[in-house]
């Protein structure tokens, strides 16, 4: 019976501590994630389709510049045949072992050939004059270099988006508290309301104030939290994640001044360093090697060839090495077209207007990223001077709500005054939130248009 007892209670030790230890394992799965800017932006460089599709891209760059060198180097060729023949092939001799008069001006076939036939050939080529070739290693070089700067700039595109994805989810956190923070006071000052009330301190119609404030708080949370929601999602997208993965994020809304060197040298940075910029003029120099390699059309090409051949015939397969002829040669291969209906013309004709199309694209994306610049620099100035401007207003605002909150406890204030305390340093809080965010937003922007990348992004991309 003893027995029995102790075999049952080591039982429900065991259920115990694996309930435990589940529930343990429970709780670390169901925790959110905490996610950094610095996360957030890995993990969308990491995951982010188009981004990889430009890699890709990179990729296939490079292989095309492999391809032009390999028209520059030796072509080695092998080629074996192998043949039985059925029915050999026959010459046609004149009858000279007939010499009767009936056999004259007839001829008889007579078979050539074996039965078994093997045929061994190495040819090897190299170009020692070709303007296509040549120019043509050049212009993948070039394309190389453009496929990376068009990759720089989907990778700076996706940097300044999720910076933009993430200050959204401060924002619309920070309002969230601040609004939280708002409905608790007013529930707060309706509870001290109707205490005052019950004591015949205050009028109804106080506490009728009091009860209106809270009402109309209380929507607003609500509209805060689903804008939070939103904004959340939006940035798991942005990051790669599903929606149902839970994170939460590590950082808050600050005011960062940025670099006054980099704005006050930024007009000339962003057509230096622009990668969609950049990626312009390689495929303007693209271009310009297309019309050199459609006019080498008609320069001549020079190959030198050679050729060793083994070759051997029997009737049965007794083959050895011995029984192989060998034969060599070595030549040079010379080509010039002389007339080919003006296609080379007008090819030639089509790349030199792709050059032009491409120099009016640059002229055209320079005066835009000029005036992009601009725009944004003034955003930044205008912005910081807002943080600025309303740090001191919410200083103030705060000042008068404690001192509004003050006078109506005393009884020497109303309710009126303290509702418009509160939305005075609600909204001041707000404008200086909004200013921040503003001021954060304009400088992913600017970073995107110098193609600037934060020093975390580093090593995730491509590979040099």
């Amino acid at each position: 019976m003893r027995h029995w007892w102790h075999t049952r209670l080591l039982f429900l030790c065991i259920v115990a501590l694996a309930s435990l230890t589940h529930a343990s394992m429970t709780a670390q799965t169901l925790a959110p994630r905490r996610v950094t800017l610095a996360d957030a932006v890995k993990s969308a460089v990491q995951f982010n389709h188009d981004l990889a599709a430009a890699k890709h891209e990179v990729g296939r760059a490079d292989a095309r510049l492999r391809e032009a060198w390999g028209y520059a180097l030796p072509s080695i060729d092998f080629t074996g045949q192998y043949s039985r023949a059925i029915k050999k092939p026959v010459f046609f001799f004149p009858n000279i072992f007939d010499t009767s008069a009936s056999a004259q001006g007839q001829v008889v076939p007579i078979e050539i050939g074996s039965n078994h036939s093997i045929n061994l050939n190495v040819t090897v080529s190299q170009v020692l004059f070709s303007s296509a070739v040549f120019t043509g290693v050049g212009t993948a070089k070039i394309y190389s270099q453009a496929a990376r700067e068009v990759y720089r700039s989907k990778e700076c595109e996706t940097i300044a988006s999720t910076r933009k994805a993430f200050y959204g989810v401060l924002l619309t956190n920070e309002v969230r508290a601040m609004l939280r923070s708002n409905l608790a006071n007013a529930e707060d000052n309706l509870k001290n309301v109707s205490i005052l009330a019950e004591q015949g301190l205050l009028s109804e119609y106080d506490k009728l104030r009091a009860e209106v404030g809270v009402a109309n708080l209380r929507p607003e949370v609500i509209r805060a939290e689903n804008n939070y929601d939103l904004a959340l999602n939006n940035l798991k997208i942005v990051m790669g994640l599903q929606v149902a993965d839970e994170i939460e994020l590590d950082g808050s809304l600050e005011y960062a001044q940025l670099d006054q060197n980099i704005i006050s040298h930024s007009q000339e940075t962003v057509l230096d360093h622009n990668p969609g910029l950049a990626a312009l003029r390689y495929q303007r120099e693209v271009n310009d090697a297309f019309s050199a390699i459609e006019r080498s059309n008609y320069l001549p090409s020079l190959a030198a060839f050679g050729n060793y051949q083994l070759q051997t015939q029997k009737n049965d397969l007794r083959i050895s090495t011995n029984d192989f002829v060998k034969s060599a040669l070595v030549g040079l291969s010379l080509s010039i077209n002389l007339f080919n209906g003006f296609r080379t013309a007008a090819r030639v004709e089509q790349a030199e207007l792709d050059t032009r199309k491409t120099e009016e694209q640059i002229a055209n994306t320079e005066k835009v990223l000029r005036t992009a610049v601009q725009s944004t620099v003034m955003t930044l100035g205008r912005a910081g001077e807002r943080v600025l401007a309303q740090q001191r207003t919410v200083e103030q605002a705060e000042k008068g709500y404690r001192i509004a909150t003050t006078r109506f406890t005393s009884g020497s204030g109303t309710q009126l005054e303290v509702n418009d305390a509160q939305l005075a340093l609600t909204t001041a809080k707000t404008n200086r939130m909004q200013a921040v965010y503003d001021y954060l937003i304009a400088s992913a922007e600017l970073d995107q248009l110098l193609g600037r990348t934060p020093d975390y992004v580093q090593g995730l991309g491509l590979e040099d």
